[in-house]
């Protein structure tokens, strides 16, 4: 166990890092209107901007996790900072639809070796009390930088331009390279070479179950595509000895809870993050940094309840934490159903955001504790890997979700109670896998 005597400098480097990728796959829903006006791209182009990062990012996240086991975390974390840097400078840079569309899928790659290597390191380095803490804010995190994107996007979009939001990740990259040479410690990873067939397999079915989700056609071919190489991925990872994804890591019931759960509470709260802020401008007459701005009341909530999270987990334990936080979630979300313009921001909107603000404070650490939870250092990488997958691919089915639920109604108002009421829908799912699976796995302990 690494003990910082001053200041936890590793820690820093792992929170920064992963607000970095949270930054550029939030920044981009309020600054979507000035990218397309820049850069002349109509709505079937700009989707592509979002989508392809989240393309890369979830077909490369098992790679980047288990490269991480093989070739050592600190080399490989270097290694997608240069990536996740050069791809932000690049998309800052673009003057065109291909070029932004390439820079964020290069972007995205960086992501998805950060993104697990990151939560790796932290496995390795922290034990005890401190890593509840250190998986505390590494979780509140994902909340946290997810609501401040919105805010940093509007601030941008609206008094500088979109590029600075892609610009500013530059010299934090190169800062955050700095600190890990310094701190991170030299490690060698593992024994062992990677497995190209499950590499080759999962990167395939990963990328073609996200365009299955994310692409406006070719759908249920991308999906027919998606099913057999994940099934030859499965197959693989069974019969080899050292698989890029231990399936041992779906033998544990509090992980596979965590997995699902994941999945199906970020589905809500990614399509909630997309669809307000349009809310907010279209029927509120919110200009984009309004938009942004009118988040903060969320975002405060969520880092004071968070900052919480490791004292109450002491308190309550980890699932019950969890069932609580989500339940809260699924309260607010509900109250949200029923914003109309009579009721108002206020009572329509911002009180309800703060009981959202609550329950997501109180539930992305434990459920991020629970998606590594009783593993090994063999296999924090891989869990890592899942943890970032379910993160990333129930963002993308979600968003999808209620933005197709929201198109089903023709005015703005009715698709939006409709479509928040599905995210609702979602968390109730996510409420069951927590009660039924990751309460009774932490029991059995």
């Amino acid at each position: 166990m690494t003990k910082q005597k001053r200041f936890d400098w590793i820690l820093l480097v792992i929170l920064m890092s992963y607000f970095m990728i949270l930054l550029d796959n939030s920044i981009i829903f309020t600054g979507t209107v000035k990218i397309a006006q820049d850069l002349h791209l109509n709505q079937a182009t700009l989707s592509w901007v979002s989508s392809v990062y989240s393309l890369t990012f979830g077909g490369f996240l098992l790679l980047g996790g288990r490269a991480g086991d093989l070739f050592g975390r600190r080399r490989v974390f270097e290694i997608g900072l240069v990536i996740f840097g050069l791809g932000s400078l690049l998309v800052g840079l673009a003057i065109n639809a291909p070029m932004i569309i390439a820079a964020r899928a290069f972007q995205g790659i960086g992501s998805a070796i950060l993104a697990p290597t990151t939560l790796a390191i932290l496995m390795d380095t922290y034990e005890g009390a401190e890593r509840v803490k250190a998986i505390a804010y590494y979780g509140a995190m994902a909340g946290i930088g997810a609501s401040v994107s919105l805010v940093i996007g509007g601030v941008f979009a609206s008094l500088l331009t979109w590029r600075v939001g892609f610009f500013i990740n530059v010299p934090i990259s190169i800062w955050m390279f700095y600190l890990a040479v310094k701190h991170l410690k030299r490690d060698q990873g593992q024994s062992g070479k990677l497995d190209w067939v499950g590499t080759i397999s999962s990167l395939l079915g990963m990328s073609a179950l996200v365009y299955s989700i994310i692409g406006d056609w070719l759908q249920v071919p991308a999906l027919i595509l998606a099913i057999g190489f994940l099934s030859l991925f499965i197959f693989q990872e069974w019969r080899i000895k050292s698989p890029i994804m231990p399936l041992r890591l779906f033998g544990d019931r509090e992980r596979i809870g965590a997995y699902v759960g994941r999945l199906f509470y970020l589905g809500a709260m990614m399509g909630f993050w997309f669809i307000t802020p349009q809310l907010m401008q279209n029927q509120l007459g919110f200009s984009a940094l309004m938009a942004g701005m009118a988040f903060f009341p969320l975002t405060i909530v969520n880092f004071v309840v968070a900052l919480q999270v490791a004292r109450l987990t002491a308190k309550w334990g980890n699932g019950g934490l969890l069932v609580m936080g989500i339940a809260l979630t699924m309260a607010g979300m509900l109250w949200m159903s029923f914003f109309t313009p009579a009721v108002g921001y206020w009572l329509g909107i911002v009180a309800p955001m703060m009981i959202i603000g609550i329950g997501q404070g109180l539930s992305l650490s434990p459920f991020t504790a629970a998606g590594v939870a009783h593993t090994q250092g063999a296999d924090a990488g891989a869990a890592s890997g899942v943890v970032n997958v379910m993160h990333q691919i129930g963002g993308s089915v979600g968003l999808s979700v209620l933005v197709t639920t929201q198109s089903l109604f023709s005015g703005q108002i009715s698709g939006f109670q409709h479509a928040i009421l599905m995210g609702s829908g979602l968390l109730l799912l996510a409420l069951l896998a927590a009660v039924c699976l990751i309460v009774p796995g932490e029991h059995q302990k």
